[in-house]
Formats: C-alpha cells, structure tokens, sequence
C-alpha cells in the first residue's frame, strides 16, 4: 500500500490545475512509458497546457509516429509527473535535476517505491496505458486519433499483444474503445509483433546457440554480452522481445536474460509462469516490476550477475 496514493479522479484534477508541465518517461523507454507519455502530452495540450516529454535515453525511432515533443528547455517546469515508473533510479542519471522532486507518478508496477509526492497507481493493470486511459478520460480530454494510438501501444505492447496472463477482459475493452477513436491496430501490430530487425534476428541466432539450462531445465539463461551487442550494433529497440525467448521454451518456469551495460553493470530481465514470482526474485537484486515480468540491475562481473541471479531463481523455485 502506496501511503501517499491518490485517486484517478484527484490525479486529473492535479494535471488540470498545473501548467508547464514536465512528463518522465524511464530509461530503455518501452512502448508503454512512450505511449503513456505521448496520451497524457496530447491531452495536456488539448487543454490548453504547456507540456513536455523528457528521457534519458534517445527514443527509438520506431516510437516516430508517436509525436511526441522532446523537452529541450521550452519552459521552466513547475510541475513533474511520471509515468510507468517505478523508481526514481529507473529515471537515468540525466534525470537528477528532477527525480528527487516529481509531484505525481502514474504507474502499474507493484513494486513502485512511492518516490512520488502523490502516486496514482494500481498494480493489477498490466499496462501503465490502461491506467492513463482512465486519468485522460477523468480529465475531459477527447480521445482523438493520436491518444488512441499512443495508449494503444502501451497496451499492446506491455501486454505482448493481449497474450500475457495480465491481460483482463477491462484490457480488451479499452482497447476496443481505442479502436473506436482511431487507433490503428494494423499498423501498430504490425510494427511491434509481425516485423523484426536483422540485428534482431542476429542476436536472437546467439541467444539460441549459448543459451543454458539450469535445476532440472526449469530455468533456461541467456547472456548478451557487450562484445556480441557492439558485433551487431545493436539498439535498445533491437533487444525488444529477447526476453521472452528463454520463458517460452516448454517446461521452463523462469526465463532469464542478462544484458551487459559495461564491464561492471548488468541488466537481468526475469520472466515467469505462474510457478514462480518474477517480481520476488528481481526483488532479491535490489530491483522488481510485475509477477510474471520484471527486472534489476546488478554492479559486478559477469560470473557474480549468473550466480546472484540464480541464487534467487533456485530460492523461487523451491518455494
């Protein structure tokens, strides 16, 4: 329980009595802190604010369509929201300047930190989207065309094009309302599920081949070391969808992948079935996210990021 929560209603009502407002998105942007970003920046502007989008990473130029307007000191911010974040930390480093001081977070994570002033938040939704779908609507903005399609990403993407066991019968209906605004679901699905890079496909070919199997073959780990991500030159859009391929494989409760960042740091991406808690064992690293997806990031060598995670892997499964 998030002690300083609010409701979607008083979370509107926030944004529509500020202005020049700064609008965060985590670094490694997804689909759904962009799409969520993007719906809120389209809303603030139809009532009449002046607003902002801001990342510390670049966005990936397959997010283009989106619209979204980079802040580049347009204005001074007096008010910050957040959105799909979960920790101030998750902001980047570039994002000082205004993580310790966010006024609201929007986010669907359990594991949010309550970093916010005032935390709108509910962890049973699995798309930060679906949340900001409700707070757009609970500010009166018309859900155009451009809304549509920034909350569609986020739904479909974080929801792995409405398969992932978060989905409710609430996510499709939203969807369906998006549908009727404009959302393009052709275009959408087409470029995030039925398209992949030729970098993509390269680093998919090397995660297959040293891909290993750990206590019985219930846990299956993939490593992508720095060396084969600069071989391909590969970007953070290029790496979407990696993840999913280690917890696919039949008779796997956990999938694992770990990213290398430098020769010090690590991302681990955790996914799960339903026999194992993904946001328990991120948790175990100092990180978190969802029960069946989640994530952290561990300083140290490569040999201590496989043993540490493995650790809270065997920990899970024996539960």
């Amino acid at each position: 329980m998030i002690n300083n929560g609010i409701s979607i209603e008083n979370a509107a009502q926030m944004l529509l009595d500020a202005d020049n407002i700064l609008i965060l998105c985590h670094k490694n942007p997804d689909g759904d802190t962009l799409g969520s970003a993007a719906a809120l920046m389209y809303a603030l502007k139809a009532k009449g604010k002046v607003c902002a989008v801001a990342c510390h990473d670049i966005i990936p130029a397959k997010y283009d369509f989106l619209g979204i307007e980079v802040y580049e000191n347009q204005f001074v911010p007096e008010f910050v929201v957040a959105v799909d974040v979960a920790d101030q930390k998750l902001l980047g480093d570039s994002m000082a300047a205004y993580s310790a001081d966010v006024d609201l977070c929007i986010d669907h994570h359990p594991s949010n930190t309550g970093y916010a002033k005032y935390v709108c938040c509910d962890g049973k939704l699995p798309a930060a989207a679906q949340l900001m779908y409700s707070v757009v609507v609970a500010m009166g903005a018309e859900i155009d065309v451009n809304i549509a399609n920034s909350l569609y990403t986020g739904l479909m993407t974080d929801t792995g094009c409405f398969k992932f066991s978060s989905t409710t019968a609430e996510t499709h209906i939203v969807g369906a309302e998006l549908l009727k605004c404009g959302a393009q679901h052709n275009f959408i699905s087409e470029r995030f599920f039925m398209s992949r890079s030729k970098k993509t496909i390269e680093l998919e070919k090397y995660a297959l081949n040293t891909m290993e199997y750990f206590f019985d073959d219930r846990c299956a780990l993939i490593v992508l070391t720095k060396d084969i991500l600069d071989k391909v030159q590969a970007q953070p859009s290029d790496i979407d969808g990696i993840s999913a391929i280690p917890r696919s494989i039949e008779g796997v409760d956990v999938g694992i992948t770990i990213r290398q960042i430098n020769d010090s740091t690590f991302k681990i991406s955790v996914r799960t079935t339903e026999r194992a808690n993904a946001s328990e064992i991120a948790q175990g690293l100092g990180g978190g996210g969802h029960t069946r997806a989640a994530g952290c990031e561990v300083i140290c060598s490569l040999e201590g990021a496989k043993n540490a995670i493995l650790r809270e892997v065997e920990t899970a499964l024996c539960r």
